[in-house]
C-alpha cells in the first residue's frame, strides 16, 4: 500500500464543530481539530522532536516519540504523548538506533502512528527511508524519495542547476570514490578546493585543502566521516571560494506544484562548516541579488516538482557573484528565524501539506508572504571555545534559561541534571530573538545569552558574546571562515560562575571535612563576631563608617621617605608597631587568618591606631601561605586593606635577595617584586637576609630605593649578646650597622626572631648604635618567647629607639610579640608615650579575642614562655610550626628532644644566624636527627654518606649566602660529596628573568594575568600554578565567611555570602546524600536563593576501586592524550611503530566529529594504552613517543 498524498483538503480538514466531552488533555485538543488524521511520530532527537511536537500539539495531533538506549532521560521523550525505545539495548549503537530505519518504520506501525517526520539530520534526507515509510503506508513528511534522490545527492542537485541555467562552482561532474579521480581535478583547476560528502550535510565530511600535502588525509578522513554519518562514503569535490557569504533560501511546495519562498537566511558565520548564527533576511545583500537568488531558487524547485519544505543554498562572492551549491530537503535548524520574520509556521506547513493541503488553501501565496524586521540565531553549545571548541560532557548541574519580549527558545537536553553524552550533536537550545531592526534584534541575543546560567559543562556561550559584540559582526558583513579569520573572537569573558564553584568548596566540605593543612578539629566559636564601638573622651562613638585620613603615612606620601625618617626620629615619644595583622598570627595561629578577618576591623583600626609607626601586615610566610592554605590572593590582600587603611604606614618583611621566597633570585626579580608590592601598598620595607649577609642585604635594600619606599635595613639579631661565647658580639652588630648606613637606608631595624634580646642586652645594644648614630631611626623586633619581652622593648625605647614592635593583648607574649597594652603602661608616664589612647587600642582587643577562638583549630597550644630559647635559640614563628611538624612526622613525643637537637644542628652549622630560610635549615637538620636517631658525632662521622635534607645542601653550597665566619669544614665538603661550593652571593651565578616572556606564557595558561601574577609565580611558581587550579575548581573563597570556610554549617541552617556589592547569595543545607559503591561519591544537596542545587563530592574516606586511564602530562610532549572524550574508531599505530612529528596515531570520533591524534615530535610508539573501540576521556593518555631521529 502507497501513502495517499493525493487527498482533497476536505477529506483532511474539518471546520465543523466537536461534541463536548471529558476534559483530557487529548480531547482538549481535539475540540481544535482541524485535520482528521490524528498521530504523528518523530523519527528523531533533541530539539526538533520537541519543535515538532508543539506545532503537532497546535493541530490537535496524537504525538510519538523514539528514542536509544543512551536518550532515555532526554527530555524529547518526557514531551511526546508516547515514547517507544528502538531496539533492545545493546541492539544498536547510539547514533545507529536513529538509523535502523525498518526498526522506525515497525514502531510507527505497531502504535498507529499515520505520518513520520523526519526532522533534520539522521534520516531525513535518506531516501531509501522515505520509500519504507510509503510502502508502510505511511505519510512521508517530506519530498517525494525520487526527489530526495535528486536533489540530496548534491551531485545530482549541480546538474540540475547546469541545466536550469544557475550558476555553479567549478567541481567534479559526479560523486567521485577514488583518491586519484580527486587529484586529477586538483592537477586541472588547482587549490584551494573543498572536499564534501555527497550525502548529508552539517559538516560532517567536508574538508577544506589548500596544498597538496595534506591531500589524500582530508580525502581519507572526509570519506570516513561520511560513510561513519550519511551510510555512503562517497564525496565531490569543487573549487573553495575564499570569504563567500552563505545564503539559503527557505521553500515550500505543495502536492500540486505551486512553490513560494519565504526569503533568504545569512548563514555565513560558521565553523567547520556547521553553522553558529544566522540572520534572516540577509543584511546587506543587494536588492538585485537577493531577487535574482530567489527567482532562481524558485525555479530549480519547480523543475524537480519539488513538495513539502527545503532549502536552496547558494555562495555570493564578493563581487556579489552567486553560486548554487545544493537543495537541503528537509527542514532547517536555522528554519526559527524565517517563522519569526514571516510570522508562518513552517512545520506547520510541511504537516498540512503531507496531509494534502494545497499552499493556496493555506494561505501561503506568495504575494501574501512578506517580512517584518530581522531574526537571529544563535546555537548554544556545550562547546568549550578556548580548546578549539571541544565537546565537553558532564552533567548539568544549573540551568537558568533566558525569556522576555522577543526571545524564543527551542531547547532539547536543557535542563538541570541533564547528562550530555558523547554521543551526539552538542546543542543545548536554539536562541533565535526578532527586532525591528537589525541592531535591535543584535542586542536582544546578547541580552538572551548574558541571561542563560548553565553549569556542570562548558558552553559556547561567551564565544557567541564575543561574535555578537565584534564590529563585522555589527556590520553585518561576516563571511564563511570569518571565525576562522578572526583570532581575536577568541579572547573571551567568561562566566564566572562563582555560585556553583563555592558550592562545590562547601558540598566538599560537608562530605570530607576542612582540607586546611595544619587544621585540627573544628572553631570553638562559630557565632557572629561583635565589632567594638570607640569612644572619645566624652564617651560619645566616633564616626568610623570612613577611614580615618589622619596618621604617619601622610608624610611619606606627601615628603618621601627620608622627611618620614626625619620625623619619626623627631618624635619626642616612641612609637609601636602592631605586628597583629601578620608575625603575631603566623607565631600563634600558623598565619592561617583570612583577609576577611582583617578587614572586618580595618576602619576601626585606622582610627584607634592612627598613630602608629606601622601596621605590620604583608610580606615573609603570610604572602606564600595565602596561596597555599587560605586560598587566597596576597596582592588582593593588600590592596584591599591598603583602601580601607589609608592612614597607618604597611611594613612588610622582604628577605633581602630572596624577595618573599626561600632562595635567591636573580636581582632583576627582587626590582620587578619590590616595585609591585609598593604601587599595591607598602610604605615601609624591612629587608633582612637569614645571615645577614651585607651583599644579599643590598639587593633588596637599592630594589626599596628605586621603587621609592622607606628602606629599613635590618640586623638579625642572633644569640645572647651578653655571653661571652658567643661569636655574634657587640662589636659584630655595630660593624654590621655601619655597613647599613653606608648604603644609606632611612631607618635602622633590629630583628629579634627568637626573642633573646635581654633587657640589659638591649640597653646597651641600643644605646651604642644611638650614641654613634644620633640621626639615625632605630625600629627594634622581638618575641615574647621567653617572657621578657615587655622588659626588652622598654629597655630599648628608653636606650633611644624610636620605634618597637607590640602585638594585641589577646595574641600577644610567648611565640608572639609582647603585649600592646603592656608597653603602653609601661611607657606611660616617661616621655616615651607612644601617643596611643589605650581604651581604643582595648576596645580593638575584643575583636581579636573573639576572632582567636574562631581559629581555635591552629593553635599551637603554649602553655606559657620558654625561658630555654637562650639555648635553643629557635625563632617564635618556627617554633610553633616546628612543633606542628614534629608531630606530623611522628616525632611529637620527642619534642624536647627536638630542641636540644636543634641547638645541636646549628652547632654542627657553625652556628648561623636563624632567621628564615637559615632557621628552616636549623630546624629540617634537627629533625632529621631525631628521626634517624642521629648524634652531632654521628652526622659528622657519616656526612659523606647521608642523605641530608635538601634545604641543608642548599645552605652548604652557599646558595642562602655566606654565613659569619665562613662553613664548617669538612662538614662541608664531605655532606656536598663534590656539588658546587659558591663563594659569592648567588645571583650573580642567576639569568635575569625575561618577565615579557614569563607574562606572555602565564598568559597562553591563564589568559589574562597582571604584573603581580608575574611576581607571584616567579616567587613561588608552583605555589602559585597550584592556587590557580584551585581558584579554577573552587572560585574566590575569601567572599567565604570563616567559619564556614573551616567548618561545615548545620544540617537547615541559613547563611550568607556576599560575592560583591548588591549580590548576595542565601544559602541552607539541604543533605548529604548516601555514599555510591560504584563512584566513592555522594551528593550533596544545597538551598541556593530558594533554588535547590546538588553538587558530586569524591567522599575520600570511600575505598572504591575505580578503574581509570591515567593522564597525559601536558608539560611533557612525549606523552599524547585525547583532545576530548569521544571513542577511538581507528588505531593506526602499534608499539614500535617508528612515527614523525605530524603522523596519524589514531582516529578519535567524538559528537560525529572525528578527530585524528598526531605525533607531537619524531619517535617511536611506546606505552601504548589504548585498542580500537575504547571509550575515552578528555587528556586520556593514548601512548607515549620517545624520542627518535626518523627524517
Amino acid at each position: 500500500m502507497v501513502a495517499d498524498n493525493d487527498k482533497k483538503y476536505e477529506d483532511v480538514f474539518e471546520e465543523g464543530d466537536v461534541p463536548k466531552e471529558a476534559q483530557t488533555v487529548h480531547r482538549i485538543r481535539a475540540n481544535s481539530t482541524i485535520m482528521q488524521l490524528n498521530k504523528i511520530l518523530v523519527a528523531n532527537r533533541g530539539e526538533i522532536p520537541i519543535r515538532i511536537f508543539r506545532t503537532a500539539h497546535e493541530l490537535s495531533l496524537h504525538t510519538i516519540a523514539i528514542f536509544s538506549y543512551e536518550d532515555r532521560l532526554s527530555m524529547h521523550r518526557q514531551k511526546a504523548d508516547e515514547a517507544y525505545v528502538i531496539g533492545k539495548r545493546g541492539q544498536y549503537t547510539p547514533v545507529g538506533a536513529y538509523l535502523a530505519s525498518d526498526e522506525i518504520v515497525k514502531i510507527a506501525v505497531e502504535h498507529g502512528a499515520q505520518m513520520i517526520h523526519p526532522g533534520y539530520g539522521f534520516l531525513s534526507e535518506n531516501a531509501e527511508f522515505a520509500r519504507k515509510v510509503e510502502a508502510a503506508g505511511l505519510i512521508f513528511i517530506g519530498p517525494s524519495p525520487d526527489v530526495i534522490d535528486a536533489l540530496g545527492d548534491k551531485v545530482s542537485a549541480r546538474k540540475i542547476a547546469i541545466a536550469a541555467n544557475v550558476p555553479v562552482v567549478p567541481g567534479t561532474e559526479g560523486a567521485v570514490e577514488k583518491f586519484e579521480e580527486v587529484k586529477a581535478f586538483t592537477d586541472k583547476y588547482g587549490f584551494p578546493i573543498i572536499i564534501k560528502a555527497a550525502y548529508g550535510g552539517g559538516g560532517r565530511g567536508m574538508r577544506v585543502v589548500r596544498e597538496e600535502s595534506s591531500l589524500q588525509e582530508s580525502f581519507e578522513r572526509a570519506t570516513s566521516e561520511a560513510k561513519s554519518a550519511f551510510g555512503n562514503g562517497t564525496v565531490f569535490v569543487e573549487r573553495f571560494l575564499d570569504k563567500p557569504k552563505h545564503i539559503e533560501v527557505q521553500l515550500l511546495g505543495d502536492n500540486h506544484g505551486n512553490i513560494v519562498h519565504l526569503y533568504e537566511r545569512d548563514c555565513s558565520v560558521q565553523r567547520r562548516h556547521q553553522k553558529v548564527v544566522e540572520i534572516a533576511p540577509a543584511k546587506d545583500l543587494p536588492a538585485s541579488v537577493r531577487d535574482a537568488i530567489l527567482n532562481d531558487a524558485v525555479r530549480l524547485a519547480k523543475s524537480v516538482n519539488y513538495r513539502n519544505a527545503g532549502t536552496a543554498e547558494f555562495l555570493v562572492d564578493q563581487q556579489n557573484r552567486y553560486y548554487f551549491i545544493e537543495i537541503n530537503p528537509r527542514i532547517q535548524v536555522e528554519h526559527t528565524i524565517t517563522e519569526e520574520i514571516t510570522g508562518i509556521d513552517i512545520v506547520a506547513a510541511q504537516i498540512q501539506i503531507a496531509a494534502g493541503a494545497t499552499l493556496e488553501q493555506l494561505g501561503l501565496t506568495q504575494d501574501r508572504i512578506s517580512t517584518r524586521g530581522f531574526a537571529i540565531q544563535c546555537r548554544i553549545t556545550t562547546e568549550d571555545p578556548s580548546k578549539n571548541f571541544q565537546p565537553d560532557t558532564g552533567k548539568i548541574e544549573v540551568y537558568r534559561s533566558a525569556g522576555g519580549n522577543g526571545v524564543r527558545l527551542d531547547g532539547g537536553n536543557g535542563f538541570a541534571g541533564a547528562v550530555i553524552t558523547p554521543y551526539y550533536d552538542s546543542m543545548l537550545v536554539k536562541v533565535s530573538c526578532h527586532g525591528s531592526t537589525y541592531e535591535i534584534a543584535r542586542r536582544k541575543v546578547l541580552r538572551a545569552l548574558i541571561e542563560f546560567r548553565i553549569r556542570g559543562v562548558k558552553t559556547n556561550i561567551p564565544f557567541l558574546a564575543s561574535l555578537l559584540t565584534h564590529p563585522t559582526f555589527i556590520d553585518g558583513n561576516c563571511w564563511t571562515t570569518f571565525i576562522d579569520d578572526t583570532p581575536s573572537l577568541f579572547d573571551l569573558v567568561g562566566s564566572q560562575n562563582r555560585a556553583q564553584k563555592l558550592l562545590a568548596y562547601l558540598g566538599d566540605l560537608a562530605v570530607n571535612g576542612s582540607s586546611i593543612k595544619g587544621q585540627i578539629g573544628e572553631p570553638k566559636f562559630k557565632g557572629d563576631i561583635i565589632i567594638p564601638e570607640l569612644l572619645d573622651d566624652a564617651g560619645k562613638k566616633l564616626d568610623v563608617s570612613l577611614p580615618s585620613q589622619k596618621g604617619w603615612r601622610n608624610i611619606i606620601v606627601e615628603q618621601g621617605p627620608k622627611a618620614f625618617a626625619k620625623a619619626v626620629r623627631n618624635y619626642k615619644g616612641c612609637l609601636l608597631m602592631d605586628t597583629t595583622w601578620r608575625d603575631a598570627h603566623q607565631s600563634l595561629l600558623a598565619t592561617r587568618v583570612r583577609t576577611v578577618d582583617l578587614l572586618n576591623i580595618a576602619k576601626e583600626t585606622s582610627h584607634a591606631l592612627s598613630n602608629l609607626y606601622a601596621l605590620e601586615c604583608w610580606g615573609g610566610a603570610t604572602f606564600d601561605v595565602a596561596f597555599r592554605f587560605l586560598y587566597e590572593d596576597p596582592w588582593d590582600r593588600l590592596r584591599k586593606m591598603r583602601k580601607l587603611i589609608p592612614n597607618i604606614p604597611f611594613q612588610m618583611l622582604l628577605r633581602g635577595a630572596n624577595g618573599v621566597a626561600y632562595a635567591s633570585l636573580p636581582d632583576n626579580a627582587i626590582d620587578h617584586f619590590v616595585k609591585q608590592a609598593k604601587d599595591n601598598g607598602v610604605d615601609i620595607f624591612r629587608v633582612f637576609d637569614a645571615l645577614n649577609d651585607i651583599n644579599q642585604l643590598e639587593v633588596g635594600i637599592k630594589a626599596v630605593q628605586k621603587a621609592g619606599g622607606v628602606c629599613e635595613g635590618t640586623v638579625c639579631y642572633s644569640g645572647d649578646m651578653l655571653n661571652p661565647k658567643k661569636k655574634y658580639s657587640l662589636d659584630y652588630y655595630v660593624g654590621l650597622v655601619d655597613k647599613l648606613v653606608a648604603l644609606d637606608i632611612d631607618v635602622l631595624g633590629i630583628k629579634d626572631m627568637a626573642g633573646v634580646l635581654k633587657p640589659h642586652a638591649a640597653t646597651i645594644l641600643i644605646g651604642t648604635i644611638r650614641k654613634k648614630y644620633p640621626d639615625l631611626p632605630i625600629h627594634v623586633h622581638t618575641h615574647d618567647s621567653a617572657g621578657t619581652g615587655v622588659a626588652s622593648m622598654v629597655a630599648c625605647a628608653m636606650a633611644g629607639a624610636d620605634a618597637v614592635d607590640a602585638a594585641t593583648d589577646s595574641l600577644s607574649g610567648m611565640t608572639s610579640q609582647p603585649s600592646i597594652n603592656a608597653i603602653i603602661a609601661s611607657l606611660d608616664g616617661t616621655d616615651k608615650m607612644t601617643g596611643l589612647n589605650p581604651s581604643h587600642v582595648r576596645a580593638l582587643d575584643t575583636y581579636w579575642s573573639q576572632l582567636r577562638l574562631l581559629y581555635s583549630p591552629f593553635e599551637a597550644h603554649l602553655a606559657g614562655p620558654d625561658p630555654e630559647v637562650y639555648e635553643h635559640e629557635i625563632p617564635g614563628g618556627q617554633l610553633t610550626n616546628m612543633m606542628f611538624q614534629a608531630s606530623q612526622l611522628g616525632l611529637g613525643s620527642q619534642w624536647l628532644e627536638t630542641k636540644k637537637a636543634y641547638e645541636q644542628a646549628n652547632e654542627l652549622l657553625g652556628d648561623i644566624v636563624k632567621v628564615t630560610p637559615t632557621s628552616k635549615v636549623v630546624g629540617d637538620l634537627a629533625q632529621f636527627m631525631v628521626s634517624n636517631k642521629l648524634s652531632p658525632k654521628d652526622v659528622i662521622a657519616r656526612a659523606g654518606e647521608l642523605d641530608f635534607p635538601g634545604s641543608v645542601l642548599e645552605f652548604l653550597e652557599g646558595m642562602m649566602g655566606q654565613p659569619y665566619g665562613g662553613f664548617p669544614e669538612p662538614f662541608r665538603t664531605n655532606a656536598l660529596r663534590g656539588r658546587r661550593k659558591l663563594d659569592k652571593r648567588p645571583g650573580l651565578f642567576l639569568e635575569p628573568i625575561d618577565f615579557a616572556k614569563v607574562k606572555k606564557e602565564l598568559s597562553r595558561k591563564y589568559g589574562s594575568v597582571t604584573e603581580c601574577d608575574v611576581a607571584s609565580h616567579i616567587m613561588y611558581p608552583k605555589v602559585f600554578a597550584d592556587y590557580k587550579a584551585f581558584i579554577a575548581k573552587y572560585g574566590d573563597l575569601s567572599v567565604l565567611p570563616t567559619k564556614y570556610f573551616l567548618s561545615k554549617p548545620e544540617i537547615g541552617e541559613e547563611f550568607h555570602v556576599e560575592l560583591e556589592k548588591g549580590k548576595v547569595l542565601i544559602l541552607k543545607l539541604l543533605a548529604v546524600g548516601p555514599l555510591s559503591e560504584n563512584t566513592g561519591q555522594r551528593e550533596v544537596f544545597y538551598e541556593m536563593n530558594g533554588e535547590v542545587r546538588q553538587v558530586t563530592v569524591d567522599d575520600k574516606q570511600a575505598s572504591v576501586e575505580n578503574v581509570s586511564r591515567p593522564k597525559a602530562d601536558p608539560g611533557d610532549s612525549s606523552q599524547v592524550g585525547a583532545p576530548m572524550a569521544g571513542v577511538l574508531v581507528e588505531l593506526r599505530v602499534h608499539e614500535g611503530t617508528e612515527v614523525k612529528k605530524g603522523d596519524p596515531l589514531a582516529v578519535l570520533s567524538a559528537m560525529k566529529m572525528e578527530m585524528v591524534i598526531s605525533a607531537p615530535h619524531n619517535g617511536i610508539v611506546a606505552s601504548l594504552q589504548v585498542r580500537e573501540g575504547d571509550s575515552v576521556d578528555g587528556s586520556d593518555l593514548v601512548c607515549r613517543i620517545t624520542r627518535g631521529d626518523k627524517k
